[in-house]
């Protein structure tokens, strides 16, 4: 374990958490709302404890797969810790189990929240809320390699341990010019949507926020009733499409750009997503007109948003889903599983990973007749190797362990079966609500503060795909 390197990342990592917190400091400043102080002094700690492990030269630059996966899980534990610093000062949320909780939801993009209502909340600290979630979205450790990119061969190893997916690539050999396409498309994204919804009547302050929290599909909002309380179905549709975006592959939104439109379109991942988005929304909508009564436009406005916002693991909502037919839950509950495609800012198992899994199971059915029969696993034209698909499967087996364990946990505050199960889910799959009494319109507050913590590191697992953060808890990793 190349333990300095690892602490010199990590130092630096702190800075540009710190780099980040001149925002909401500069707004407090602004505003006079009284809260520069409390983020002048998070910024301060940031770099004091940013600073410790660079005191200490590197003796080597070699990194190694372990070390790449060590420094990604430790590097989110941090940002989580120390972000939650600014909502204890400026007396936000006073206790440090609901600050770590609020924080690692904001980091991992999942939007669970514990408060009750945030239109109280000064505007720099809801600027910092969302914009925890847009660092997260991209993820932190892509932005450090792209203003950073003096990272030596190691680089790969933080890309592959922080990227969602099964199958990771680059769009261009190097992988720092990879990390700046990234970003500029980020960016783009970002600032066309705000634009959007001020042209919509949203205010510049709330489109900015929300801009900030769809595109990193993090979903949290400066409004006590979410996204309902922007405006009418204009607002509704243009987060409804930018969510969409923001659950697709950045690689197909490049190739888009480049006009490579037949490629992106012979995309399997792709096709699958918008089929599921498709099909999903047209039986929500036929089971609202049909079994709840809702006027046939009305529901296709709510079943198109919800079901876009839960399968790209955004979490909001306009309407209170958890009242909703039984079928609708039972396919916004398959929408928070699956997730959006690998390489974009969504959470879940993703979408090219359940199809590796569906043609796997495929291929040993068609070995119990054919049990000779030598058969390769494509995707996209393209052979997949064996190592990816014995990867799939061992994500598969953590994610539903990983599940179980938190909702065991959880249950233990007796809040029901229901609650426990969706709740696990949520933030395994950082989407956000639950069902029942952890619905939409509820929030976490009421559990214990040993279910913050548990589920808090269910978010960071699943923001990380598990295996950083299952790294850490074995005990081959820090043997010499």
């Amino acid at each position: 374990m190349n333990y300095r390197l690892i602490g010199n990342i990590l130092g630096k990592i702190l800075w540009v958490e710190a780099a980040f917190l001149l925002v909401p400091l500069a707004v407090s400043l602004l505003g006079r709302d009284g809260c520069g102080a409390s983020f002048a002094l998070s910024i301060a700690l940031c770099l004091a404890l940013g600073a410790v492990p660079l005191l200490f030269p590197i003796r080597r630059r070699r990194m190694q797969s372990i070390d790449g996966y060590v420094t990604v899980a430790l590097s989110w534990l941090c940002l989580s810790v120390l972000g939650a610093v600014p909502y204890l000062l400026t007396g936000a949320i006073p206790r440090f189990a609901d600050a770590v909780f609020e924080t690692a939801s904001g980091f991992t993009t999942t939007g669970a929240t514990i408060l009750s209502a945030v239109e109280h909340l000064p505007r720099s600290v809801l600027l910092w809320r969302s914009l925890t979630q847009w660092m997260g979205g991209m993820g932190v450790l892509v932005l450090f390699l792209a203003v950073m990119p003096k990272t030596g061969d190691g680089a790969v190893f933080l890309m592959r341990a922080e990227s969602p997916g099964p199958i990771k690539s680059k769009l261009v050999p190097k992988l720092s010019q990879t990390a700046k396409i990234l970003y500029f498309l980020y960016v783009g994204l970002t600032a066309a949507e705000a634009l959007a919804l001020r042209i919509a009547g949203v205010s510049w302050f709330d489109a900015v926020n929300h801009a900030f929290t769809t595109m990193a599909t993090g979903g949290f909002s400066t409004h006590n009733g979410g996204v309902g309380d922007l405006g009418g179905p204009a607002v509704t549709w243009v987060i409804t499409f930018f969510t969409l975006l923001a659950g697709v592959n950045f690689s197909m939104l490049y190739l888009t750009l480049q006009g490579r439109l037949g490629e992106v379109w012979r995309n399997q991942e792709l096709r699958l997503y918008l089929i599921l988005v498709v099909g999903y929304t047209a039986i929500i909508t036929l089971s609202l007109v049909r079994q709840s009564g809702l006027p046939l436009g009305r529901s296709i406005t709510d079943a198109a948003f919800q079901v876009v916002t839960l399968i790209t693991t955004t979490g909001y909502a306009t309407a209170d889903f958890a009242l909703w037919p039984a079928l609708c839950q039972a396919i916004l509950l398959l929408c928070m599983v699956s997730g959006g495609c690998a390489g974009s800012t969504a959470g879940g198992m993703k979408v090219s990973r359940i199809q590796l899994l569906g043609r796997s199971m495929g291929r040993e059915l068609d070995k119990l007749a054919h049990p000779n029969r030598v058969s390769v696993i494509s995707l996209d034209g393209q052979a997949v190797s064996e190592r990816s698909i014995t990867a799939a499967h061992g994500f598969a087996v953590a994610y539903f362990l990983t599940l179980l364990t938190g909702m065991l946990v959880v249950s233990v505050d007796n809040v029901g079966l229901l609650e426990s199960l969706t709740a696990s889910l949520t933030c395994v799959s950082n989407v956000g609500p639950g069902l029942g009494a952890l619905g939409p319109m509820s929030n976490f507050g009421g559990l214990s503060d040993v279910s913050k913590y548990v589920l808090s590191l269910l978010m960071l697992m699943g923001r990380l795909e598990l295996m950083p953060i299952l790294a850490l808890m074995m005990r081959n990793t820090w043997r010499k």
